[in-house]
C-alpha cells in the first residue's frame, strides 16, 4: 500500500501540535518518576531494586498505563512520518520534545502536589490531567492511502466479492442452503409421518395457506443462516490470512541485518540509558550531596536538555550530508562514556553536568523513527516501530531494577553504572558493524589489479677483441 505524497505542512502542523501535547501528558509523569521514587523508598521501606520495579513498569511494559503510553507514542510517530518527508526530522524533533518538556514540568509539579496533597492525591491529579489526551486524539486524521478509499462498514452482501482473493474453493451460499434443505426436509417428513401416519399427507400440507407461509419463513430463515455461515467462514479465513501475512512480514524484517541490530541496540540502550532519569536523585543523596546545593532538580536538568537534544538532533537529521544512522550510533557511544563517568561525580556541579550531557544524548529518540523509516521504509514503519517499541519498553522495565539490585548488593552505584555504560556501548558497536558495508560488497567493488609486465633490457655482452 502506497500513501499519498506527504504534504510537509498544512494539517500536518496540527498533527505536530496535538502529538506534542499527547507526549507531554502521556510521558511527563512516567519520565519524572524519579521524584516519586524517593517517596516510594520512604513509604515502603524496601530495597532499591524491588522499589525500582514500580517506576520501571510505569515507563516500560506490564501496566495498563504503560500499554496506553506505548500505543500513543507509536501512533504519534507514525502519523507524523506520514505527513512529513523533507521536514520529517524537524517534525519528529518537535513532537518528541513534548515528553521532555513534560518531564521538566512534571518533576516540579509532582513535588508541589506531594507537598500539598500527599502521594495518593498527586497520582489522582496526574491521572485526571492525562484525560486531556482524548481531545488530542480526536484531531488526528490519518493520511488516506492513494490506492484504497477509506474502509466501509462490512455488509453481508459484499462478503463474496470482497473475499474472492482466496484460491481455495469454498461453498457458496446456495450450496449451504441445499445442505440445510436436506436437513429440513428430513425433519418435516418425520413430523408429518408421526402426525398423520401417511407419507402422502405431506403434499396436502403444502396446499394449506398456513403451511405455505410457514414454508416461506423457513426458506428466508435458511437463507439468512447460510449467508451468516458463509460470512463467518470467510471472515475467519481472512483473519487467519492476515495473521500469516503479519508473521511473514515480521520474519522478513528480521532478515534485514540493520533492523536486527537496531532492535538489539534499542533494547540495550533502554537497559542502560533509562536508569539515570529514575535514579539520579537517589545517586545525589547516596553521594552525600546536601539539599542546599540543589539549584535545580537533576531530573529537571535531564528533561530540559533532552528537549534541546531532540530538537537539535532532529534538525541535523534533515541535512542530506549527515548519515542519520551514524549520528545515532555516535550518541550511543558518547552516552556510554558519560554513564561510566557517573561514579566519579561526587558533587552537585559534576552530577548536573553529566545529567545535562545524558539528557542531550537521550534526545536521540527524535531521530530513532527517522532511522527506522530509512531502514524499513514508510510502508512498514508502523509494524517495525511497534516491534522496536516493545523491546524498548522491555529494556525500560529491566534497567532500573538491575541497577537497584547492584546497589543492594554492593551498597554503591559504581558497578551499576559501569554495567549501564557497557550495555549502551555494546548496542552502539553492534549497530555500527551492521551499518558498515559488508566485506563481500567491498570485495566486489574493488577492481582486480591488472597483471604487471616487467620489461627487461638485455645488455650486450660482446667485447672488443
Amino acid at each position: 500500500m502506497e500513501f499519498k505524497k506527504p504534504p510537509d505542512g498544512g494539517w500536518g502542523w496540527v498533527i505536530v501540535v496535538v502529538s506534542f501535547f499527547t507526549q507531554f501528558l502521556c510521558y511527563g509523569s512516567p519520565l519524572a518518576v524519579g521524584v516519586l521514587y524517593i517517596e516510594w523508598l520512604d513509604a515502603f521501606g524496601e530495597g532499591k531494586g524491588k522499589t525500582a520495579w514500580i517506576g520501571s513498569l510505569a515507563s516500560g511494559v506490564g501496566l495498563l498505563a504503560s500499554l496506553g503510553c506505548g500505543l500513543l507514542y507509536t501512533a504519534t510517530v507514525t502519523i507524523t512520518c506520514q505527513y512529513f518527508d523533507s521536514r520529517r526530522g524537524l517534525a519528529l524533533g518537535l513532537i518528541s520534545t513534548g515528553s521532555s518538556v513534560g518531564l521538566f514540568i512534571y518533576a516540579a509539579l509532582q513535588r508541589l502536589l506531594i507537598e500539598f496533597y500527599g502521594l495518593d492525591g498527586c497520582l489522582l491529579i496526574v491521572g485526571a490531567l492525562a484525560l486531556n489526551i482524548l481531545a488530542c486524539g480526536s484531531l488526528m486524521r490519518p493520511l488516506q492511502s492513494s490506492d484504497f478509499p477509506l474502509p466501509e462498514k462490512t455488509a453481508l452482501e459484499n462478503v463474496p466479492d470482497r473475499y474472492s482473493i482466496y484460491k481455495e474453493k469454498e461453498k457458496d451460499p446456495e450450496e449451504n442452503i441445499n445442505m440445510l434443505e436436506k436437513s429440513y426436509i428430513g425433519e418435516e417428513t418425520c413430523k408429518s409421518t408421526l402426525a398423520n401416519g401417511d407419507w402422502k399427507s405431506e403434499s396436502l400440507l403444502h396446499k394449506n395457506p398456513t403451511t405455505m407461509s410457514r414454508t416461506k419463513e423457513t426458506e428466508t430463515y435458511k437463507k439468512k443462516v447460510a449467508e451468516r455461515t458463509y460470512f463467518c467462514k470467510q471472515l475467519a479465513k481472512r483473519k487467519w490470512q492476515l495473521y500469516k501475512n503479519y508473521c511473514g512480514e515480521t520474519v522478513a524484517l528480521f532478515k534485514n541485518k540493520v533492523f536486527s541490530a537496531l532492535f538489539i541496540a534499542i533494547f540495550l540502550f533502554d537497559i542502560g540509558g533509562f536508569p539515570p532519569s529514575l535514579l539520579m536523585e537517589d545517586v545525589a543523596r547516596s553521594s552525600n550531596v546536601k539539599e542546599e546545593e540543589f539549584i535545580m532538580p537533576l531530573i529537571s536538568i535531564i528533561g530540559i536538555m533532552t528537549a534541546v537534544g531532540k530538537l537539535i538532533l532532529g534538525i541535523l537529521a534533515d541535512f542530506k550530508w549527515i548519515n542519520t544512522l551514524y549520528l545515532y550510533v555516535a550518541t550511543l557511544i558518547i552516552m556510554s562514556l558519560a554513564l561510566c563517568a557517573i561514579p566519579f561525580a561526587k558533587s552537585y556541579v559534576t552530577l548536573a553536568l553529566l545529567s545535562g550531557i545524558l539528557g542531550f544524548l537521550t534526545g536521540n529518540w527524535s531521530i530513532f523513527p527517522y532511522v527506522t523509516t530509512k531502514t524499513v521504509g514508510i510502508e512498514k514503519l508502523a509494524h517495525a516501530y511497534g516491534i522496536l517499541m516493545f523491546f524498548a519498553g522491555l529494556g525500560n522495565s529491566l534497567g532500573p531494577p538491575i541497577v537497584g539490585w547492584f546497589y543492594d548488593w554492593t551498597q554503591t552505584y559504581d558497578i551499576a553504572f559501569y554495567f549501564s555504560g557497557l550495555c549502551v556501548l555494546l548496542g552502539g558497536f553492534i549497530l555500527l558493524l551492521a551499518a558498515l558495508p559488508s566485506w563481500d560488497t567491498c570485495k566486489k567493488q574493488l577492481p582486480k589489479p591488472a597483471p604487471t609486465t616487467f620489461l627487461y633490457k638485455v645488455a650486450s655482452n660482446s667485447s672488443n677483441v
